[in-house]
């Protein structure tokens, strides 16, 4: 009886193999053609990497997302070779596998990575509409700095203190920012107040003088001075003057100066700055005892 068992058994293995020894013989045409196909696909998907790398490099200059796109391309005629070898084979229900697998991977990454993804499509669209380069400054949320670098989910910036920032892109994207570089000018403005018993015709004269000074002034752009308020013990009033806005610094440099030559012109023409003044008065009384 077990001779029987184990006869059937080699009998079955042997008309297994069989059937799949037929089916390979017939479909040898169909593999070659399938190897044919990838071979085929893996050239062309090469040379569209480095057209479609070509075309990005005349749009955009950043390297990241122009291996990105190009990586994607690559991968995208790569897929279509396989799945189209896979048809040619008669595999048609492995193609709709994976297909449905890949779908499923997607949404779960998707939800799984809203914040990545948010932040990896605001570098896309932030390497395309360039709102601001490498070296720029630029201030956002509260941060100044230079920017050093941008990837495709931060942007590092390097502040005046040598402190790096990496901010998400989701935030430089969708926050306002205050790009300095791109506007070549800027206005440096600075409150200084005076006594009571000052001429102010000459205080607005001396100021002007001041003002001119300034290092980097737009000469076609006139200096002003105004009196805007009458303080607590001083006149106050606002001079501005426009620079040119080469770096991070020239603001600075120029607000400096502005400083320095107003406090300079107020002590040659004895114009004072006062100091706060603040009057106390205690309404009660101390009553001395006699004898104490």
């Amino acid at each position: 009886m077990e001779e029987i068992k184990l006869t059937n058994t080699f009998v079955l293995l042997q008309e297994k193999l069989n059937s799949w020894y037929e089916v390979a013989i017939k479909g040898i045409p169909n593999i070659i053609v399938a190897l044919v196909v990838i071979c085929v696909f893996i050239l062309l998907a090469k040379t569209i990497k480095e057209t479609v790398k070509k075309i990005l490099d005349r749009f955009t200059k950043t390297n990241s997302v122009n291996q990105l796109f190009s990586t994607l391309a690559h991968l995208t005629v790569l897929l279509i070779g396989l799945f189209t070898a896979l048809e040619i084979l008669g595999l048609e229900k492995a193609v709709t596998s994976l297909l449905a697998g890949a779908g499923v991977i997607g949404l779960a990454l998707g939800f799984a990575f809203q914040e990545i993804a948010s932040n990896f499509v605001s570098g896309i669209l932030i390497a395309f509409q360039e709102p601001y380069k490498i070296g720029d400054i630029v201030e956002v949320d509260g941060t100044v700095g230079e920017v050093t670098r941008i990837e495709l989910r931060t942007t590092c910036l390097t502040t005046y203190q040598g402190l790096e920032v990496f901010i998400p892109n989701k935030d430089m994207f969708t926050k306002a920012i205050i790009n300095y570089t791109s506007t070549p000018r800027r206005r440096v403005d600075l409150d200084v107040g005076v006594t009571y018993d000052a001429d102010l015709r000459k205080v607005e004269s001396v100021v002007k003088e001041a003002l001119e000074m300034t290092p980097d002034r737009i000469s076609y752009m006139p200096v002003e001075v105004f009196f805007h308020e009458f303080g607590d013990s001083s006149i106050n009033l606002s001079a501005r003057v426009w620079v040119e806005y080469a770096s991070g610094v020239a603001f600075f440099r120029a607000r400096h100066a502005v400083v320095m030559n107003i406090k300079q012109k107020f002590d040659d023409n004895n114009i004072t700055i006062p100091f706060p003044i603040r009057t106390l008065d205690f309404s009660n009384k101390l009553e001395l005892q006699e004898g104490a």
